[in-house]
């Protein structure tokens, strides 16, 4: 018992610290490699399909990589490519993706959504009521307005993950060591619903806009743990969203503090700022963008679902990379945001720089590179996100199947996957999660947190 309370003591005082300085890291990528991959990547052309990537060509094919992805190429770090990567590439299937609802409300209320900037230097998005905020993002405070768009990009009214659908998260260390753990997931809308059978506002979090509820069934130490986030609609009475964590041993929840913003979910790799399906988990006050060019990245988008995921078999080991099995990668269209805290509230932050390719159908984040206090490249995160057949033809968004954050400067990674258990699915979607999971008081506020060891 008393190694169990000192294991989640431990874990929740991670939650509370900041991530510690990593000016002793041996990171060689500085910031200002950015503008020389923004001019190499200036002119693309297009890959054939059938083209397959390898460690003995991928230089022919760099301008459509994210700059991570290039230094996991070069070896760079401890992380690299392994020798015999392959990345098979296809067909792009952009346009069509997204629920007829959402486009909708995009079209809907687009046009009527603006930004007003406060003497303070914060943001306000003005007139904001659901779908993309800013379908077709222009200066005034372009950047901005990418950043509000990967923000508030598609996620579905419920997303869930039980106990009985698939969901694992492996940590992994450089000596090879492979911890894995398992989650329960409620990410949930609380309002700017466009989906269908909802209303366009819940009531059981006043105020929110998006909730976020984790909780841990293994290891068994760490059983039950759990956090909330709470999205606040008005961001300046609220710039940062409130996240508690549940403590079993304690049988009680704690309220993390602002500067939690850094510390690790969980003591993975992704932090409070990272933890989101769209990779950006901030919010639009404090938080800034400039706009760096629009650029075709490779993404793998259609997944093989009876394929992909099984951990660790169909992963290019030791890196945890996708093998080929899992299906083919594709040029995707993405803006290009480098994301920082406004000056006056930048001091203490542990990112100097959030670069996001943002793609720009979806408006998630597929890629991000994350420079340290130094300004020197931190992490690497892959958002996969994957689309799937519909009904009567096309595809539509389904999951984020596959997300691997890889601290390049310190060697270990998270991996985490939707997949890999043939007799288990993965996400449910809005009204196929079961119905206790549409408690929302239980899954979406602080006093639910309180409901978990009853």
């Amino acid at each position: 018992m008393r190694s169990k309370l000192s294991w989640l003591l431990a874990v929740v005082t991670a939650m509370f610290m900041l991530t510690p300085s990593l000016s002793m890291a041996q990171g060689v990528t500085d910031y200002s490699e950015v503008a020389d991959w923004l001019k190499m990547s200036a002119s693309q052309g297009k890959i054939p399909d059938g083209t397959v990537i390898t460690m003995q060509n991928w230089q022919k094919y760099q301008q459509f990589m994210p700059l991570g992805m290039i230094k996991l190429f070069q070896g760079t770090y401890g992380w690299k490519m392994p020798a015999d990567v392959q990345m098979p590439v296809g067909p792009s299937h952009v346009g069509g993706n997204l629920p007829e609802t959402w486009v909708a409300a995009t079209e809907k209320y687009g046009p009527q959504t603006d930004v007003q900037v406060l003497p303070n230097g914060h943001y306000v998005i003005k007139n904001y009521n659901g779908g993309t905020p800013f379908p077709n993002p222009a200066e005034p405070h372009k950047g901005w307005k990418v950043l509000a768009n990967v923000f508030f990009s598609y996620v579905p009214a419920m997303y869930v993950k039980t106990p009985t659908s698939y969901g694992t998260v492996w940590a992994v260390d450089k000596y090879g060591d492979i911890a894995p753990s398992s989650l329960d997931v409620v990410y949930r809308l609380s309002d700017y619903i466009t989906d269908k059978g909802y209303p366009k506002t819940e009531n059981y979090a006043p105020g929110t806009w998006y909730t976020e509820w984790l909780m841990q069934e293994s290891p068994e130490q760490a059983r039950y743990t759990a956090s909330l986030s709470l999205f606040y609609s008005d961001q300046e009475s609220h710039p940062f969203p409130d996240t508690y964590v549940f403590v079993p041993a304690l049988r009680r929840s704690l309220r993390l503090s602002t500067t939690s913003r850094c510390s690790p979910v969980f003591g993975f790799d992704w932090t409070n700022d990272d933890a989101k399906l769209n990779g950006f988990n901030g919010s639009t006050s404090i938080y800034t963008g400039k706009f760096l060019g629009d650029r075709e990245i490779l993404n793998l988008t259609l997944f093989d679902g009876k394929q992909a995921g099984t951990f660790p078999q169909d992963y290019d080991m030791p890196l945890g990379w996708p093998k080929p099995s899992w299906g083919k990668w594709e040029l995707r269209p993405m803006a290009i945001d480098d994301v920082t805290r406004i000056p006056s509230e930048a001091a203490g932050y542990c990112y100097s720089h959030r670069i996001l390719y943002a793609d720009r159908e979806f408006w998630s984040a597929n890629w991000v590179d994350l420079f340290d206090s130094n300004n020197k490249l931190w992490k690497s995160i892959a958002y996969l996100n994957q689309i799937a057949p519909k009904a009567g033809g096309g595809y539509l968004w389904r999951d984020i199947a596959a997300s691997m954050a890889m601290d390049l400067q310190n060697t270990h990674e998270t991996i985490w996957s939707s997949y890999g258990n043939p007799n288990k699915e993965g996400a449910l979607l809005d009204f196929a999660a079961p119905k206790e999971y549409f408690d929302g008081v239980k899954y979406g506020s602080p006093s639910g947190l309180m409901q978990i060891l009853r």
